[in-house]
Formats: C-alpha cells, sequence, structure tokens
C-alpha cells in the first residue's frame, strides 16, 4: 500500500517492478485523501481513505488491509510517521509490516531543533543554529546570510534566506521558527536501507544539481566516501532506523568539512534515481519484508548516472477525479 500516494508515480512503478521480479502476486494499493491524486489515477488498485488525525482511521486502515491483504505499507509523507510509528503493532496484528523506523528516531527527526541536539550529542557534524527568538534578541549571534525554517515542517516549506537583519525581524511573529548558518559546499542526498536486524546495507549519495518545490529536479550519483561513511553513522546510531530513508549532507571539497542538515526516514523524492544507478532498495524492502534470501549489496550501484526530471499528466473525467462542474 502506498499511502498518501499523491504524485509519487515513479515510486509505485518501482514498487509494481519490483514485485514482478521477485515473481509475486498481487500489485501497489494505492491510497489518499481525495481523487485528484496522479497516483490515485494511475494505480490499478485504490482506495480513498480519512486523514490520518481522524479517530477513525486506524480501524478503516487495518480493514483496508486485511481486505487487500496489504504486506506492506510505504509512507510517502512526514505528518503520516508518527502515526505509523505508534500504530505499528496494530498494523503487524493484521499481517502488515511498515516501511518506518520506531517513533524515537521519527520524533528525533521530525523536530529539527531535537535533531541538532541529537546530532551535538552524538558527536556528528552539524551546522550551527538557535532559535529565531535568541537571534533577534541578541543571545545568539550569527553572520548573515542565515537559513530560516520552521522547527517542524516538510517539502521546504517556509524555508527562506534572510540576509538583512530586517528580513529576520520580519518573520517575528511566525512562532517555532530556527535559523540555522548557510553550509559550506555541495548537497547530497543519501538513500539508505536499513533491514530488519538494523543493519545498514547500502547507502547512495545523490548530489543536488537543482531543485523546484523543496524536490531534487536534477541530480547525479557520486561515489563520495566521506558522505557514505557520515551517512552510515547516521543509521547506525539513529534509535530504532529500518527500511528506506534519506539524510541529507553538505560537504565541502576544499576543507573536507561535513555538515548533517536533515533527516527524513522515508522514501525521498528523488529515490528512483538510486534505483536506476543500482540499488533497487524497493526490491531489497519486499524481499526483508517477506523474509526472502536478501539480494541487497553494499556496492554494485553505478556513479555518475544523471536524473532529469520533467512532469507527466494524467487525464481523466472529472466525475473520476472528483471536481465538480
Amino acid at each position: 500500500m502506498l499511502s498518501a500516494a499523491g504524485r509519487r508515480v515513479a515510486l509505485m512503478q518501482l514498487l509494481e517492478q519490483s514485485m514482478a521480479d521477485l515473481n509475486l502476486h498481487g500489485g501497489v494499493l494505492a491510497t489518499d485523501l481525495h481523487a485528484m491524486s496522479p497516483a490515485m489515477q494511475l494505480a490499478r488498485e485504490t482506495a480513498l481513505v480519512p486523514p490520518y488525525r481522524d479517530p477513525k482511521c486506524l480501524d478503516f486502515l487495518l480493514r483496508l488491509c486485511e481486505q487487500y491483504h496489504v504486506k506492506l505499507i510505504v509512507p510517502t509523507i512526514d505528518p503520516e510517521l508518527v502515526f505509523y510509528a505508534t500504530h505499528r503493532t496494530a498494523f503487524v496484528n493484521v499481517g502488515c509490516q511498515i516501511n518506518v523506523s520506531d517513533s524515537a528516531a521519527i520524533d528525533i527527526s521530525f523536530d529539527k531543533l531535537k535533531t541538532h541536539d541529537w546530532l551535538m550529542k552524538h558527536d556528528l557534524p552539524h551546522v550551527r543554529q538557535a532559535t529565531l527568538e535568541q537571534v533577534l534578541s541578541g543571545e545568539a549571534k550569527f553572520e548573515l546570510p542565515v537559513i530560516v525554517k520552521p522547527r517542524r515542517g516538510s517539502s521546504s516549506i517556509g524555508i527562506t534566506v534572510a540576509r538583512t537583519f530586517d528580513q529576520l525581524e520580519a518573520r517575528a511573529y511566525e512562532r517555532d521558527l530556527l535559523v540555522q548558518s548557510i553550509a559550506a559546499g555541495q548537497e547530497y542526498t543519501v538513500d539508505l536501507f536499513v533491514d530488519r536486524n538494523g543493519s545498514c546495507r547500502c547507502a547512495v549519495p545523490r548530489r543536488r544539481i537543482e531543485t523546484r518545490g523543496g524536490e531534487v529536479s536534477k541530480g547525479v550519483t557520486v561515489r563520495n566516501r566521506d558522505v557514505i561513511d557520515l551517512a552510515w553513522q547516521v543509521a547506525a546510531t539513529l534509535p530504532g532506523t529500518y527500511g528506506v530513508l534519506n539524510v541529507q549532507i553538505f560537504h565541502d571539497p576544499t576543507t573536507n568539512q561535513l555538515a548533517v542538515i536533515e533527516i527524513n526516514p522515508r522514501f525521498g523524492g528523488g529515490y528512483p534515481l538510486s534505483e536506476q544507478a543500482g540499488a533497487p532498495m524497493t526490491r531489497w524492502l519486499l524481499e526483508d519484508v517477506l523474509q526472502l534470501p536478501s539480494t541487497a549489496r553494499a556496492d554494485a550501484w553505478r556513479e555518475g548516472i544523471v536524473m532529469l526530471r520533467y512532469d507527466a499528466a494524467a487525464f481523466v473525467s472529472a466525475r473520476d477525479a472528483g471536481v465538480e462542474l
């Protein structure tokens, strides 16, 4: 089941291909809050579901898993990770595993203040960070420009660059904002696969060339050993990691300075690049869930594979998309 399927058509297709490669019967069930979702219109099986905050959501999803014999749930957005981590046992009881880390890992990852504290505690490289209130009061001093971002957020929503103190003051009315120094060097998103024993089996760095709407639109796989080792260390140290996740890291090639920016315990938007480069983590995840012999390999992927994402469209009737005329 691809939860909050939205625009994740490529991920859905990769899951279907991995099922076919393993000679598994069945397919992907795409779910979302509404029908106006490309993945919902292109999936073979679909279901509209209530919001995860709805008290009836858990029972609805459990019945859905039983009805469709769902063996694996793949969440795609940050807000629902807490829900699935909290209710993991209930889904296991109906025979369904979830691509989600433990609640402790989700709590650390989703709260950027806790992420920073955790990185400091474990002596992992990070950028300077303070609350906006600390910066405006003079308690914390930063050289401009700086990054301003919500304490809890995703998809780069609310992230801006402040080049003047006036631009910082302009956001003073907003709550729970953090200020970070700008990391030097090149930005990487590292896709990781962690098996059910908690062992990291593979890490693939994707250097960001261009982003759009908070997601990578152009990227290239790079076998950067320093970045790989740091991402591996994050996965090994974060409590209860499982499945496919990603870590965002900056690396300055002139100074060899590293900095972990974010941890995202889910499939990233640019994940298909890693699979096309030779790291089929969707297959490895299915093998792990079904306890099949693992084909996971750490270094079989290819460096220098470039992804150039583009827009495609699904054309459906207004009725099927739930659009009123």
